[in-house]
């Protein structure tokens, strides 16, 4: 297929246990730490560092979770402007991670995890031009571990704590936009996983096809 996304991670080209990507996350805490550091595609002045894209509202996010994660926050939501997705729009895919659950906020993901989240928005993006929708709502994106503990039916080594993972809806049936996802995996626009629910599908990039 001609108009599949570019790969950005070349950690992703191989087949992925969950043990191999999974067995990092107890380094996420420092890996937070140390994410606010600049990057060499990140590097921007004091002013710059405050300021969002056009189309991202950083008012609109709880005051406790935008001071959580500092200027992260805006430098995120450029590199999700740099994407220049045509169906997901980078509020939603911040709203996923502004949540909170039994007293534990969910995080941004670490800096260098960035790249993993790309590649992914970008097969759902493709996945939302073959079905000719945009977007409604990304349920779940990146989850930290302290929060994913707290998901109803989340697992311990849910692919959403390595950032490969999202929860989207559509405004079209679920059992629609999973059957069309499956097709174009099959087809080579990824290799992941495909979860099946009554109004919304699991995608991600695991590295290895399996539905549920």
């Amino acid at each position: 297929m001609s108009d599949l996304p570019t790969r950005e991670s070349a950690t992703l080209l191989q087949p992925t246990s969950r043990r191999g990507v999974l067995g990092t996350l107890g380094l996420a805490t420092a890996a937070l730490a140390v994410s606010t550091s600049p990057a060499s595609a990140f590097i921007l002045t004091r002013k710059k560092s405050a300021e969002a894209p056009a189309g991202v509202d950083l008012n609109s996010f709880p005051a406790e979770w935008r001071q959580l994660q500092g200027a992260l926050l805006p430098d995120y939501s450029r590199y999700l402007a740099a994407l220049k997705l045509k169906k997901i729009t980078s509020q939603q895919v911040l709203d996923a991670h502004a949540k909170e659950r039994s007293g534990v906020w969910n995080n941004l993901p670490p800096k260098q995890w960035w790249n993993r989240m790309g590649y992914t928005l970008r097969v759902v993006d493709r996945i939302a031009l073959e079905l000719n929708s945009p977007v409604a709502e990304i349920l779940s994106a990146y989850r930290s571990p302290a929060y994913n503990a707290r998901c109803a039916g989340a697992r311990t080594g849910s692919w959403h704590q390595a950032n490969v993972a999202v929860d989207v809806k559509f405004p079209i049936r679920a059992s629609v936009v999973t059957a069309t996802t499956r097709n174009l995996r099959d087809r080579g626009l990824f290799k992941g996983g495909v979860g099946s629910y009554w109004n919304f599908t699991h995608i991600d990039t695991r590295g290895q096809n399996i539905n549920w």
